[in-house]
């Protein structure tokens, strides 16, 4: 995307410590434009991974943790709801305050696959996350300075060809 600007990244974000909505469901589109609601339900259906020593990084709040996040990776999430061999190059998670950062499916799928991968956290230090916290929440294990790549408040997941 040279020349063209990317609303998703990099971006600024204000913060904001207030929950947009009680409902932590989320819309979750796929490549051909079919929505679905995703419930924590639902996403506690699916295998759940535990990553140990990551970090809130929070615009205008500093960095807090180190925290025990649990949940499914953005991937197992992904491809529970493609059909098998569906395309895709990115995934597009945007908080329902809308903010927002778009993931390749390249670092997805790591090689080896990684020991830390980007989760979908729906719990903290073994107790579900409050909605206040971040529930649902993007965590980005590798980002540890500046706050534009892990977002609160899931609202929308849109994967693209």
């Amino acid at each position: 995307m040279t020349g063209t600007h990317d609303p998703l990244r990099p971006h600024a974000h204000e913060p904001n410590p207030e929950p947009p909505s009680a409902d932590a469901a989320f819309v979750f589109t796929n490549p051909a434009g079919a929505e679905t609601i995703v419930t924590v339900a639902d996403l506690a259906r699916l295998p759940q991974i535990r990553l140990p020593n990551c970090y809130i990084v929070s615009t205008g709040h500093g960095t807090s943790g180190p925290f025990t996040f649990g949940g499914v990776t953005l991937l197992e999430l992904v491809q529970s709801r493609l059909r098998p061999g569906e395309s895709w190059s990115q995934v597009e998670v945007i908080s329902a305050d809308g903010f927002g950062n778009r993931v390749l499916a390249a670092e997805l799928h790591q090689s080896p696959p990684s020991e830390r991968p980007i989760l979908l956290a729906i719990t903290r230090n073994g107790r579900p996350l409050t909605r206040r916290q971040g529930l649902v929440r993007l965590i980005v294990p590798s980002e540890t300075d500046d706050a534009l790549r892990q977002v609160k408040w899931v609202g929308q997941i849109v994967v693209k060809r």
